[in-house]
């Protein structure tokens, strides 16, 4: 099958599928989160607020019966594009090999953008965001940027706002250049606090990601941590792309710093689209440890 003859229609499968392993690797929240498959664009998820409580009977006494409380968020995919413009010729290979070259972009603009929108609400369609959450329940530690306070009691603070509601936190997501101070942190044994593993990355013995793909803000957090089982990320199956031929890229500039002109310089587009959800449940769940404002 040729591009040109499929101007149209969903990324072969196996693409599709490797664009979206790349996309949960490149996704902070996507590893931590929970995660479920959309029929449609829209799902309620069950979640167990509070559940039937135990008793104590004494002989012959009768059992008394309790009920659990269900609440029943509801995820709603939003549609998350990105356009790659490439040469003409491109029409001329198979749907398969052109998707093959350009699943790595697809998948990092498309974890980029997702991340920035569910931490801090960047350019989101989403409701909430975890930021959001944080300072609804006002679960946020300040501290100085210049290096002179103690991270590691400042997050166990944080970590403590969040047990005080009864929940534990069960990760973390923190920007990239913290790492030089979690590698000097020690408990009172001399034990590293950060473990940096082959596999996994562990801070308090919970798992930490690192974003490294440009949508943390710096201004706004320096590590957030949370119970990530009330992250709630929604993924619609397929992604669909359309090959576009005459449309003048605003968003893109070529090296005279003007607009891209498909027609103009003999080029085409393609257009990918993924259908996702994000939701927080739980806005006492999160917390974070942020810059001090003045």
């Amino acid at each position: 099958m040729y591009l040109k003859d499929e101007l149209q229609g969903f990324v072969p499968t196996e693409q599709a599928s490797e664009i979206m392993k790349d996309v949960a690797r490149g996704s902070s929240v996507l590893k931590l989160s929970k995660v479920s498959a959309m029929e449609s664009d829209t799902k309620k998820i069950p979640v167990l607020a509070e559940g039937p409580g135990a008793y104590w009977v004494g002989e012959g006494e009768r059992i008394q019966t309790s009920k659990a409380t269900w609440i029943f968020p509801e995820l709603k995919a939003k549609k998350l594009a990105v356009i790659i413009p490439v040469t003409k010729e491109k029409l001329d290979d198979t749907t398969i090999n052109v998707f093959e070259e350009l699943k790595e972009p697809i998948a990092e603009t498309f974890y980029k953008a997702f991340d920035s929108a569910a931490i801090f609400g960047t350019s989101s369609p989403f409701a909430k965001n975890i930021m959001s959450s944080i300072e609804t329940a006002n679960n946020k530690i300040e501290i100085e940027t210049n290096g002179t306070g103690h991270l590691d009691l400042d997050v166990s603070d944080a970590m403590a706002l969040v047990e005080d509601s009864g929940l534990d936190v069960n990760g973390f997501v923190a920007k990239n250049g913290i790492k030089n101070s979690l590698r000097k942190l020690r408990d009172g044994n001399g034990n590293q606090l950060y473990v940096d593993g082959v596999n996994s990355k562990e801070f308090y013995a919970q798992p930490i990601e690192f974003s490294r793909n440009g949508a943390w803000d710096n201004t706004k957090a320096e590590i957030i941590g949370g119970d990530f089982d009330k992250s709630l990320v929604g993924i619609r199956d397929g992604i669909e792309y359309e090959i576009l031929k005459e449309a003048t890229l605003q968003g893109t500039v070529d090296a005279d710093d003007k607009p891209i002109s498909l027609a103009e310089q003999d080029m085409i587009a393609i257009k990918a689209t993924m259908r996702i959800a994000y939701l927080p449940i739980k806005d006492e769940a999160f917390c974070a440890v942020v810059p001090k404002t003045v």
